[in-house]
């Protein structure tokens, strides 16, 4: 006899309950990008030993919106597209780990229950928000994607607005930014079932695309606001000086990470 099958919970006889499918995960989406600088301090206060600041530009911050649309290998979701569709907002900072450079995510809401599953195997802080941007489209009011085009994008959660910037495209550009360019750093957490026990996961991972293609980058530049809310910490993050703002839509594929330290409960 076998038992419940399944990559995620629930487990049941045939595995079809299980909220997430085995990777890998085929991503096509719509970012919105706005980078600027923050007091670093802000910055070294999110990162875990044994991450530090990253040596260049350490204040540096992107908040970047995403409208997805994801699948399993089979795509099937992409014809359910309840499955497949939503939208998310993340905070990235750049650190270094053994003088490597990584970009981290510290802040990150989407509008999707499987999304936050994805989150939680992949060492990704998400919780519930509410997520919304312009979308680009070829008729009617909606932007072109060409110089003067402008997209609104806003972030809420627990009922609170967190975030709203409006991005004016200028050019084409070489590059999506630069603070969310680098294989990610993450931790993978969970508490031990004993009171008091502490983790009974503490794994340091790097995470990355297994592969990627995207239309060509514009860049502009950005009107942003961050508000505080009694149970976010977004707006710790202060803007203290714009770098820039980009447009670009990709194709990603995640197919796993890379184990880089692992703590026993016996080593706390």
């Amino acid at each position: 006899m076998t038992g419940p099958r399944g990559f995620f919970v629930p487990k049941t006889a045939s595995g079809a309950s299980s909220l997430i499918p085995s990777p890998p995960w085929l991503y096509s989406g719509d970012l919105l990008t706005v980078e600027y600088r923050t007091d670093p301090a802000r910055v070294r206060e999110l990162l875990p030993e044994p991450l530090e600041p990253a040596a260049e530009d350490p204040g540096a911050v992107a908040l970047i919106w995403a409208d997805w649309q994801s699948c399993a290998a089979g795509e099937a979701e992409l014809l359910d597209p309840v499955r497949s569709q939503y939208k998310e907002a993340f905070a990235v900072v750049r650190c270094s780990y053994k003088g490597r450079t990584y970009s981290r995510c510290v802040y990150i809401w989407v509008d999707k229950d499987f999304a936050i599953a994805r989150g939680l195997h992949q060492g990704y802080p998400k919780k519930l928000g509410s997520i919304h941007q312009t979308r680009p489209h070829p008729f009617g009011p909606a932007p072109r994607i060409e110089a003067g085009a402008r997209f609104g994008a806003t972030l809420a959660a627990a009922d609170r607005r967190l975030a709203q910037a409006v991005v004016t495209l200028r050019e084409p550009a070489e590059t999506n930014g630069f603070v969310n360019g680098h294989p990610m750093a993450h931790h993978r957490w969970l508490p031990a079932i004993e009171k008091d026990g502490g983790l009974a996961l503490d794994e340091l991972i790097e995470s990355g695309a297994a592969s990627f293609e995207g239309g060509g980058p514009w860049t502009g530049d950005a009107e942003l606001e961050l508000f505080e809310a009694p149970t976010e910490e977004l707006s710790r993050l202060e803007v203290r000086e714009p770098i820039a703002a980009y447009y670009r839509q990709v194709g990603v594929v995640w197919d796993g990470g890379r184990l880089l330290e692992a703590r026993g409960r016996g080593d706390r």
